[in-house]
């Protein structure tokens, strides 16, 4: 598998509309996001308690995270004015939290993405995983990593731990499966995702990401957001959205953002594989050779000037446009009363190829018994004049 490394030492580790509204800060000082409250978030969730941290940098980059799934609910980082905004959608407590998104800036394991028809073979034995994304599995099945409480740990004012054990048989997945993921905020305005774990006792499949639902301008929706992607090829999908084992070249379709390109540009288009989104949904091959911390996409808004860098050590990075928030209560109703609707938000998603445990022609996502996955996310802002 890609990212493996053996480690001699290692720790393994609803409120009202109304109120939502009020909750928006609207100061003198014309500050434009929501002063979320720890106390919201204080809850014990499958008798474990959940809580809400803060890691911040000496610049004024805020970001601030919950043990519910990993969640990174905002991310406070200036514009070109050197205003602070919140850059991802999100909610104001862990109730809002409990009954929205399922994925939303969750990170996400045990095997991220999608696995056709919960089913695959290892050394000799099949496996049916719970369906959740009928007929598919998703994102970990029907209690992946989003809907879990992880133990955290704040290590320092940047940085802070989590941990979690997947078990044997947890959602029908082979193998214990102990891990962590590390967040840090620079003082070069990224935040690094860090994540390892380890096969314990047996053979299993392993595919992390991280699901950050952004919008650069912190409001409406990110049609305009000018996207960048080094990859000269997509893996195509079906209409039940699960990978073919092709490796389709973007060049002259609606696919290509080896330049930049306007996400609305071609959102509309009619090719199958905006269809079957609807909109963008579907992994693209980043243009690296092994597993060095390479550039994965870039996303300019060109009205607050806030830019977006994603680094990361995986092969593939899943783009998808937000195509299913829909400005629904309460599940699209977010920070400051902001109704999220279609496209409000984008996700890149760094990670191992969709479904690639049945398909041979994809980089492994098996690990053996014994060895380790490792791999790093950089989410890295700035602003262009």
């Amino acid at each position: 598998m890609r990212n493996l490394a053996t480690f001699g030492t290692a720790c393994i580790i609803g409120s009202t509309l109304a109120l939502a509204t009020s909750a928006f800060a609207a100061s003198g000082e014309g500050k434009a996001y929501v002063d979320l409250d720890r106390a919201k978030f204080q809850k014990d969730v499958d008798g474990k308690p959940v809580d809400l941290y803060t890691i911040k940098n000496k610049k004024g980059m805020v970001v601030k995270v919950t043990n519910y799934g990993a969640r990174v609910e905002q991310i406070l980082v200036p514009d070109r004015h050197g205003k602070l905004g919140d850059v991802v959608l999100g909610y104001e407590s862990i109730d809002q939290v409990m009954n929205g998104q399922a994925s939303m800036n969750a990170f996400i394991g045990r095997y991220a993405n999608r696995v056709a028809k919960g089913k695959f073979t290892l050394n000799g034995q099949d496996y049916q995983l719970n369906i959740n994304n009928p007929p598919n599995t998703l994102h970990g099945g029907q209690k992946g990593s989003r809907f879990v409480v992880f133990d955290a740990h704040q290590i320092n004012d940047s940085t802070i731990e989590m941990s979690y054990t997947y078990k044997d048989g947890e959602e029908n997945f082979p193998g214990t499966l102990p891990s962590r993921v590390i967040y840090k905020v620079t003082d070069g305005n990224a935040l690094e995702i860090s994540y390892e774990a380890v096969a314990a006792d047996k053979p299993t499949i392993v595919n992390f990401t991280s699901h950050l639902f952004v919008n650069l301008a912190g409001k409406g929706d990110i049609l305009d957001h000018l996207l960048t992607i080094p990859a000269d090829a997509i893996t195509p999908v079906d209409a039940t959205l699960i990978t073919t084992g092709e490796f389709r070249p973007v060049q002259g379709t609606p696919m290509d953002f080896t330049k930049p390109v306007k996400i609305g540009a071609r959102i509309a288009a009619d090719y199958d594989q905006i269809k079957y989104g609807p909109g963008y949904d579907v992994n693209y091959v980043v243009n690296k050779k092994g597993q060095e911390l390479s550039l994965s996409a870039r996303v300019v808004e060109p009205t607050s000037g806030r830019v977006l860098e994603i680094y990361s050590t995986e092969p593939g990075i899943q783009f998808y446009s937000g195509n299913f928030l829909e400005g629904k209560a309460p599940r699209d109703v977010g920070k400051g009363g902001q109704v999220y609707n279609v496209h409000a938000a984008f996700s890149l998603e760094p990670q191992h190829f969709p479904d690639s445990v049945n398909k041979p022609n994809f980089p492994s996502t098996v690990l053996n018994a014994g060895d380790w996955y490792k791999g790093k996310i950089v989410y890295k802002f700035g602003v262009q004049k």
